[in-house]
């Protein structure tokens, strides 16, 4: 099974997310700092979704942590 890329720029999977929340990571920034995810300046070439990833992380936090983070884009 071919692991869900979630921040195009850097290649940082989903699994890679969840992990990093489950070891403490609980907003935008922790994420960032973890996983170095989202903090690329090329989303809107390399996401197929043109946009940035930082609100797939936001929807990953909030499904592993029950929290609404505030969103943050990430995007330069």
């Amino acid at each position: 099974m071919k692991e869900k890329i979630i921040c195009y720029c850097l290649k940082v999977t989903e699994q890679e997310i969840i992990q990093a929340i489950r070891g403490g990571a609980k907003n935008l920034k922790q994420i960032q700092e973890t996983t170095k995810a989202c903090t690329g300046n090329q989303c809107k070439q390399l996401n197929p979704s043109g946009k940035c990833c930082s609100s797939d992380i936001i929807e990953i936090i909030k499904r592993e942590t029950g929290t609404e983070p505030k969103n943050d884009c990430c995007c330069r």
